[in-house]
């Protein structure tokens, strides 16, 4: 098992969530590329669309400098010096499109929303909130899961015919596995294989 520090493969993840110390081909990095994949299926859950569908992880790179602009310069220098991406260069983007608009309009006038997205596709893994930051993020303050309430009757219903069937089925299992049947008894039932 690999510990904190050490070096990890760079290919943890499909393209299109892949983070950019992923895509320039980082070692050294940790749970922040999951906070990057977070943000990226937000914002398809958002669209109905993924967010940067590349089609290489040039063309990846590419699209995420278009939305959020240059990489670091550790990862400019992590891609230069990765053989895989020898003799590329990076394509400039011409013009920007930012996050706002890669979104709903109906969402990228929701300030919760863009923040969110901000705080998990931060270019920089240590700036990206954490799993934990997220949780106790704004956009959550008034999440309120309801069952309504004609439902609400067939679901408790359901729950404790569950619940009384599981108390019973322990006992039904236990009664009929625990008592050993006597060779006598199932030689009588005609039970015993012949040989």
């Amino acid at each position: 098992m690999t510990g904190p520090g050490e070096s990890y493969t760079d290919y943890v993840a499909t393209r299109w969530y892949r983070a950019p110390e992923l895509l320039v081909g980082d070692t050294m990095y940790s749970t922040p590329v999951d906070v990057w994949a977070i943000g990226c299926v937000f914002a398809e859950l958002l669209s109905s669309e993924a967010l940067w569908p590349g089609k290489s992880d040039l063309d990846q790179l590419y699209l995420i400098r278009k939305t959020l602009g240059d990489l670091l310069p550790r990862h400019m220098t992590i891609f230069s010096q990765n053989s895989f991406f020898q003799g590329m260069a990076l394509p400039e983007p011409t013009t920007l499109e930012p996050l706002e608009k890669k979104i709903p309009q109906r969402y990228a006038n929701n300030e919760l929303v863009v923040d969110f997205l901000k705080k998990c596709l931060d270019k920089d893994p240590m700036m990206r909130w954490t799993c934990e930051q997220l949780l106790r993020h704004p956009i959550f303050e008034n999440f309120l899961f309801t069952v309504p309430h004609s439902d609400h009757d067939d679901f408790e219903k359901a729950r404790r015919t569950q619940v009384q069937s599981s108390l019973m089925l322990p006992q039904l299992i236990v009664t009929e596995r625990s008592q050993p049947k006597k060779k006598s008894e199932i030689e009588s039932r005609g039970h015993l294989p012949t040989i």
